[in-house]
């Protein structure tokens, strides 16, 4: 059986566990970047996030607080760039991007492909203050 990411329990929204594990590692990621170049403080942490990822954008946004709670990253700003879907047509070479096109190529209408982007989930960058 496969559990929602998100479910309502006595009219709130609760989130599974998943965002909030990932979250929590890259948190201390961040922490240890932060150790290793001796930053003290934090301005902003910047994630990318491919639009085929696992992770949800706005389940990342509504964990954060969780996961820097107590931790250097706690005033920390965060920010997420999305990152396009893209395949490449095994018919004609043109790249597309899978979701707006519903994985149907636009130019040759071929539905054979290979994904060149889309999946990701990294730290683009740390900006320190």
């Amino acid at each position: 059986m496969k559990f929602p990411r998100v479910f309502k329990f006595r009219n709130v929204e609760v989130i599974t566990l998943h965002e909030l594990g990932v979250v929590i590692e890259i948190v201390k990621k961040v922490e240890s970047i932060a150790k290793q170049n001796r930053l003290t403080k934090i301005d902003t942490l910047v994630l990318q996030i491919g639009e085929l990822s696992s992770m949800i954008p706005r389940y990342v946004k509504a964990c954060y607080p969780a996961a820097v709670d107590g931790t250097l990253l706690e005033e920390t700003k965060l920010k997420i760039e999305i990152l396009p879907g893209n395949a490449m047509c095994k018919n004609c070479n043109k790249a597309f991007n899978i979701i707006e096109n519903k994985s149907i190529c636009p130019n040759c209408k071929s539905e054979g492909w290979t994904l060149l982007s889309g999946k990701e989930f990294m730290i683009k960058e740390i900006i320190a203050c």
